[in-house]
């Protein structure tokens, strides 16, 4: 089932699904006392990225958990997540949890091998990061410690021809942020306490390095690339000398988020953020080769622990034509089904072995109404238009929702706060019926 693949196959495939931008406001670079989270998940044009719930649970004490490829021991509590995730794997492309706790990945690739066999995804280890830990600190050792155990491997789309890369993770809480880059089971990680920073399939990391894996230095002189004697640069000393194509690509959108970030520093709200993830002209907001931008997520996480965070997806590809939608952690928070793709179980063909050999239909209620209307603002100019700005007064109400929880000026019951996003997916439902 498994076949080898190296950086040189994925660099010769022009439909690889390997670009992402993830974003990160931390005060004094936010226009409000919070940190501002938000990322863009580039997949393969036709994946389907549902938005999940899962509440917090305990489990049996040495119980087995089957991820994407394969299980690793469950822990006695997982916390309550929401993610957004491609509908036919375990992990998530991006989601947070209960804790304020933030996360976004990005391939990379490196000079070191990419596996050829199943590990974790890590898409695999955002999830588990997310479930495990209370802190974006704490979600960097959940990482860091499950890499070290079981590695991470595997296709990461629904394809027969394997697809692999290894991860950068932006990690955020209410307090600070930490860039994550790994190289196999090796990494190096940047803190952030204050200003804007973004990421961009690329190994970001140089001299800075504020924690590393114990080993990382002696590997990299025993295969030749430091010597020993000059300043331990990571990304110098791990990035590959020939970069894939869509490497070379993510240089120039990971320049131009930083400008668009820079321009607003001091100023960057939720609604600054949507403005980047919407942004064409840069590729941020990407359709081109093949894929596109699948799902987005922006979230607000103050400060002041007695305000909530609030976290809006989309659940729909194309940010600039789609509905950012809150979601806020709280007694009501339930999972809306209209956002969740048809299962398929022991038939599904990423289960069955040799995998992804036939395609099953993943699209949910709201993607399917999307797709029509998406049909429509291509085609229909006056209807388009109309639906376009019935996306837009939908989205600027559950800012305006937002901004008065947040300003004190809006105290709902909480049960109405936890069905806050449900609400919002079913009248953005309405919009396309």
């Amino acid at each position: 089932v498994e076949r080898p693949t190296s950086p040189q196959m994925a660099s010769s495939n022009p439909d690889a699904p390997c670009s992402c931008d993830c974003f990160v406001s931390v005060p004094p670079a936010s226009a409000i006392p919070a940190v501002i989270f938000a990322k863009n998940s580039d997949r393969p044009r036709d994946e389907v990225q549902e938005v999940v719930f899962m509440p917090a649970e305990t489990h049996v004490p040495g119980s087995q958990l089957q991820c994407t490829y394969i299980e690793v021991e469950q822990v006695s509590k997982t916390h309550a997540v929401i993610l957004s995730r491609p509908s036919w794997l375990w992990g998530a492309e991006m989601g947070a949890n209960e804790h304020g706790v933030c996360i976004g990945n990005e391939a990379v690739w490196t000079k070191e091998p990419v596996g050829e066999g199943e590990a974790l995804l890590g898409m695999d280890l955002l999830r588990l990061a997310l479930e495990r830990s209370s802190s974006a600190q704490e979600a960097l050792h959940v990482i860091t410690g499950l890499l070290e155990r079981y590695g991470q491997g595997g296709s990461c789309r629904e394809d027969p021809t394997p697809f692999c890369y290894h991860n950068t993770f932006l990690l955020a809480d209410r307090t600070e942020a930490w860039v994550l880059e790994t190289a196999g089971r090796l990494w190096a990680a940047h803190r952030i306490q204050e200003g804007a920073h973004n990421i961009s399939n690329q190994l970001s990391i140089g001299t800075d390095i504020s924690a590393e894996h114990p080993e990382l230095r002696t590997h990299a002189q025993a295969q030749g690339w430091w010597g020993g004697q000059s300043t331990f640069d990571f990304a110098q000393v791990f990035s590959l000398t020939q970069q894939p194509v869509r490497m070379e690509a993510a240089k120039a959108r990971f320049r131009a988020g930083r400008e668009l970030l820079q321009q607003q520093q001091g100023g960057i709200t939720a609604e600054v953020m949507m403005g980047i993830l919407r942004n064409k002209e840069s590729g941020i907001c990407m359709d081109s080769g093949g894929f596109r931008t699948t799902a987005s997520m922006v979230s607000i996480l103050p400060r002041d622990p007695t305000q909530p965070c609030v976290h809006f997806l989309t659940a729909t590809p194309d940010p600039s034509r789609s509905v950012f939608k809150p979601f806020i952690f709280g007694v009501g928070a339930a999972q809306a089904p209209q956002v969740l793709s048809p299962t398929f179980g022991a038939q599904d063909p990423a289960r069955t072995l040799p995998r992804f050999q036939t395609q099953v239909d993943r699209r949910h209620i709201l993607y399917r109404g999307h797709q029509v209307a998406l049909g429509l603002m291509e085609s229909e100019q006056g209807q388009g238009q109309q639906l376009r700005q019935k996306q837009r007064d939908l989205e600027q109400e559950g800012l305006e929702a937002a901004r008065e929880l947040l300003a004190g000026e809006w105290a709902p019951p909480p049960q109405e706060l936890g069905g806050l996003f449900q609400a919002f997916v079913e009248r953005e439902s309405q919009v396309y019926a």
